[in-house]
């Protein structure tokens, strides 16, 4: 996978999509009702009916006689400006008043039945009154000429900061208790449609994670997805067939491939043999065996490939003897010596014994190639299914142990031999579920461990 990979949670961002969303359509809609009432003349936050009394109450005083007067003030004006209409009617704790404009009897009358009232709305029935009277405003207040009462009818031009303080007290009781409540159905809502509607992408997720390369045919399941992911699914299933095709057509390569090997392989062997002995015919019988070993390797891989469920208890102590009796002319005539060590009489595993039998051939090959043509080969069966074959060569270094088990890679750039020995010994090790590696010898050579599941006990 990608480092720089961007990956995102669709549950997170579509949630705050929405919420998003659902909050600018959330504010239009308020904009456009208030917008509606604007343009059809309705008062919307345009009027303030406590201004003529809050502009009556500081130009309220007393002159000399302790008579109630309005002073001159700059508000007082403009509001008689604004308002022809004006009428309000002022009353004092002592039933002294003051009135301006024209002030209907049914409110100049009840000023002293109110008198213990600090504020209250006078208003008619509707339907039932003249629509044209208008509602009267009530409120006691503190003046520079003391507690009074004022009453009217006349609705002032409300201010910027009044107006600004009724849109965001209007936005704050109306619009943020919704938004948070659509907010949060939206939170809870929104994963649990997208698992339910992903559920099947999270089946053929985990169906994709178990498929292995040897297992031609896995297909991810197509039930139960979004029609915007079904797509992708199809695609990855055209692809493994293609890739299905495509190895199925390169095992039959390599199959058709080494059987046409065999034939050969087998004249070139017989035709070696009646070379007078010699240094060169030692080598060209190596590289022969290896060409055999390499043609049956591949035969090994395609039958395990097509059934791996035929494994049956293989002895490695004695497949171990049957290697090192078939190699020992071999590894005698190139200049060693061939021991082997067995922990116990019996070790056993589960597998196919003409592979394993070849996969520890290409070990012992791959020393008599390369273990400096002295000293002692030598194949150590452990008794926990393990089989050691060490050299006293010089070794392999660290930094190449793991490359050396690529197909191709060769140590050194005029080595003979393909470089596909040792990939061929870590294939038949992992279709038996071991592994090989590499440790150094106990004499200062290279020492490859196949290690395989021990077989389990018979019961």
């Amino acid at each position: 996978m990608s480092e720089a990979a961007d990956h995102y949670c669709l549950r997170s961002k579509l949630s705050w999509r929405l919420v998003t969303l659902q909050a600018t359509l959330l504010i239009a809609i308020i904009a456009l009702v208030v917008g509606a009432l604007w343009a059809c003349g309705l008062p919307v936050i345009e009027r303030d009916e406590d201004r003529v009394v809050d502009v009556v109450q500081w130009a309220l005083g007393r002159d000399g006689n302790g008579r109630l007067v309005l002073r001159p003030t700059a508000e007082l004006r403009q509001l008689r400006e604004e308002a022809p209409d004006l009428w309000f009617f002022v009353r004092d704790r002592q039933g002294e008043t003051l009135s301006e404009g024209k002030v209907p009897d049914e409110f100049s009358k009840i000023g002293g039945a109110l008198d213990h009232i600090s504020q209250a709305r006078l208003g008619w029935q509707m339907f039932e009154d003249d629509p044209r009277k208008p509602p009267a405003r009530m409120k006691r207040v503190n003046t520079d000429a003391g507690n009074v009462q004022i009453i009217t009818a006349t609705q002032g031009r409300i201010t910027g900061a009044k107006a600004l303080f009724a849109a965001s007290l209007t936005f704050l009781v109306v619009t943020v208790p919704g938004l948070l409540l659509m907010a949060a159905a939206t939170f809870v809502a929104t994963p649990m449609v997208i698992k339910r509607a992903l559920s099947g992408l999270d089946t053929a997720a985990d169906e994709a994670r178990r498929i292995d390369f040897r297992q031609r045919g896995s297909r991810l399941s197509a039930d139960h997805l979004p029609l915007e992911v079904a797509p992708l699914v199809t695609a990855v299933n055209d692809a493994l067939k293609r890739l299905d095709d495509g190895y199925s057509r390169h095992q039959r390569f390599v199959a058709d491939a080494a059987h046409e090997l065999r034939t050969p392989i087998a004249i070139l062997n017989t035709r070696l043999e009646s070379l007078p002995p010699g240094p060169e015919k030692t080598r060209l019988l190596e590289d022969s065996a290896r060409l055999a070993t390499l043609a049956e390797q591949l035969l090994d891989i395609q039958r395990f490939d097509q059934c791996r469920n035929t494994f049956v208890r293989v002895d490695l102590v004695d497949a171990a003897r049957s290697v090192a009796a078939d190699l020992a002319p071999l590894a005698i005539a190139a200049g060693y010596e061939l021991s082997l060590d067995t922990a116990t009489d019996r070790v056993e595993t589960l597998g196919d014994r003409a592979a394993l039998e070849r996969a520890l051939t290409n070990l012992v090959q791959n020393a008599i190639q390369h273990g400096g043509r002295r000293g002692t080969i030598t194949i150590h069966v452990g008794s926990t299914a393990t089989i050691d074959v060490s050299d006293e060569g010089d070794g392999i270094p660290s930094d190449q142990r793991t490359r050396i088990f690529d197909p191709f890679y060769r140590l050194a750039p005029l080595d003979r031999g393909a470089g596909l020995g040792l990939n061929m010994v870590r294939e038949i090790a992992r279709l038996h579920g071991g592994h090989v590696s590499v440790l150094d010898g106990p004499k200062g050579g290279a020492c490859f461990r196949m290690t395989l599941p021990p077989a389990p006990l018979a019961s």
